[in-house]
């Protein structure tokens, strides 16, 4: 189980610029939707993009602390 907030700052701390929106599906801390706006995206393809997102969450992902993630990522508009 990991809280939102950890997520959150997981992400921001790889990508500074981006606006982390976090939502627990289950209450259960561990089927997580995330949505990710960032430049850091400018120019990847969507698998790419997620492949950013993995890595940032990569020790929570590891430990399943995270079981399920479902992402949206885009760049800033």
């Amino acid at each position: 189980m990991v809280h939102p907030d950890q997520v959150k700052a997981a992400i921001t701390l790889a990508m500074p610029d981006a606006s982390v929106e976090v939502e627990d599906l289950t209450g259960g801390g561990d089927h997580l939707q995330v949505t990710v706006v960032s430049s850091a995206f400018n120019g990847l393809t969507r698998v790419k993009q997620h492949q950013l997102v993995y890595g940032a969450l990569r020790q929570e992902l590891a430990s399943e602390a995270i079981h399920a993630l479902a992402l949206q990522t885009s760049t800033p508009v």
